[in-house]
């Protein structure tokens, strides 16, 4: 893992938290006495010696085996040390992953020629942050390769051990824990805001195509990465929607073109503009050698789960999912007609989306930089709306703020998971910004104001206002 270092003008250096280790056990594996290699699953980095490797996953299995005596229905989640921290987490029977994170440090140089001191910035790191990203490495290996179960089924632990090396060695690459903060707890879905219009049109495309090509089993439609429609279970297409986009989109990113200045209009009915291609699959469809093998996916179903082709096809902003049944071999037909179906009508859709995204944007008018960011979440839809974060993709994540007023965040947000009742958190940061947390009725809403001589009074005030502008139709209680 890259080190993220800053130097300040004391030539003080900061590291942030970068990952040790990362593997994946299972304890019933190797029961006797110098069989405990076979209990190790998975484990990076590889290059660590057998012994070490041997002696952390007893360490770890300790740990948990002695935390149970307390309570044998919450097994231990971490484990805080001076220079790292531990998260175990058990997805399935005795499969345990383990993740160990290096504290945050600084350097401080020494007169006199001796080493630097170095200070671990314990509580820096959040277990909450930490731990979800944990599960969600889990939930991106089931989602691409079913459960851990399932690949002993099908061929013991060697095909499991196989399957884990391929899929993590690739994604623990993609793993920028210095970015981590609340969004990571969420897993939230970003929606874009759309008119009725304009929403039925793409329900009617969605239904069009499902009719014309009947193999197709589900559909997901995105515009500006933003959902717009799904018709998967909420959990399977939270961590899709991770997957697209901070993976798939990213990598295929290309200059769109602009609502206004599109010359696609309606009236050029007979000469329909094409702007599809496939983002999974064949990328060139007049290349003879083009290959129609798309990624398989593993998604809930109502007897445990079932495979699918994920077919992801994109005009411009717009991108479509199509999921089909992975026992039917897809041909270059299929991909044809589905290129000549979907690429124009969704070319068409994706500038009627622009447009109307441009229209109501000049209706709001200006925007003017606000005096508060806010991050809500809603927990029954998964909607996340975030002012804070301008970007963030899996190698970047641009916060407009302090990472000491992240923190707050995610203590408050620590705060709330406690206990069931509404409440309201309000906080003044050292560095005069104000903070404030509301729950509400499975909704959670955080506003950072800087507002450097405001009173309690005015920040509340402050919130009310932007809860009447933003989010009007959703009711908070006061």
């Amino acid at each position: 893992m890259a080190l993220s270092v800053s130097v300040t003008a004391m030539q003080e250096k900061q590291y942030t938290p970068s990952l040790l280790s990362f593997f994946i056990y299972n304890p019933t594996f190797g029961p006797r006495e110098g069989e405990e290699e076979k209990k190790i699953l998975f484990y990076h980095p590889s290059d660590i010696e057998k012994n070490e490797k041997i002696r952390n996953v007893g360490l770890c299995e300790a740990i948990v085996q002695f935390t149970r005596t307390f309570c044998p229905t919450k097994p231990a989640k971490s484990l805080h040390t001076q220079k790292n921290r531990q998260f175990f987490f058990e997805p399935e029977d005795n499969f345990w992953i383990v993740m160990v994170v290096r504290n945050p440090m600084i350097e401080k140089p020494n007169k006199d020629g001796k080493p630097p001191t170095i200070e671990y910035q314990e509580e820096e790191i959040l277990d909450t942050v930490y731990g979800a990203v944990v599960r969600q490495c889990y939930s991106m290996y089931k989602l691409f390769n079913g459960t851990f179960g399932r690949a002993m089924e099908a061929g013991g632990v060697e095909l499991l051990t196989q399957k884990l090396e391929k899929f993590f060695y690739r994604y623990l690459q993609t793993l920028h824990l210095q970015s981590c903060d609340l969004l990571d707890v969420f897993g939230g879905i970003s929606f874009f805001p759309l008119d009725k219009m304009t929403y039925l049109k793409i329900q009617s495309f969605v239904n069009r195509v499902e009719e014309s090509l009947s193999l197709i089993k589900y559909t997901a439609f995105l515009y500006n990465d933003q959902l717009i429609w799904s018709g998967l279970e909420q959990d399977d297409m939270r961590i899709l929607y991770k997957y697209l986009t901070t993976s798939l989109f990213p990598r295929h990113s290309e200059p769109e073109l602009a609502g206004r200045d599109s010359p696609l209009r309606p009236e050029v009915a007979g000469n329909l503009l094409h702007y599809g291609r496939f983002l999974t699959g064949p990328t060139n469809l007049k290349d003879p050698e083009a290959k129609f093998r798309f990624p398989k996916i593993f998604v809930t179903a109502e007897d445990g789960y079932e495979e699918l082709h994920l077919i992801v096809y994109k005009a411009m902003s717009a991108a479509a999912c199509f999921m089909i049944s992975a026992s039917v071999e897809l041909t270059r037909d299929f991909c044809e007609q589905l290129d000549g179906l979907v690429g124009p009508q969704l070319t068409l859709l994706a500038s009627d989306i622009c447009e109307q995204f441009t229209i109501n944007r000049r209706i709001s008018g200006p925007e003017k930089e606000p005096q508060f960011k806010f991050i809500y979440f809603n927990h029954m839809n998964l909607a996340e709306k975030s002012t804070i974060h301008m970007r963030k993709t899996a190698s970047v994540c641009l916060t407009s703020v302090h990472p000491d007023l992240m923190k707050i965040l995610g203590d408050i947000n620590c705060d709330f998971a406690r206990v069931d009742e509404d409440e309201e958190i309000i906080v003044k940061a050292m560095t005069d910004y104000w903070v404030v947390g509301k729950k509400s009725d499975q909704r959670e809403l955080y506003v950072i104001l800087n507002q450097k001589n405001a009173n309690l009074i005015e920040v509340n005030e402050e919130v009310k206002r932007l809860c009447a502008t933003q989010f009007n139709n959703i009711f908070f209680l006061d």
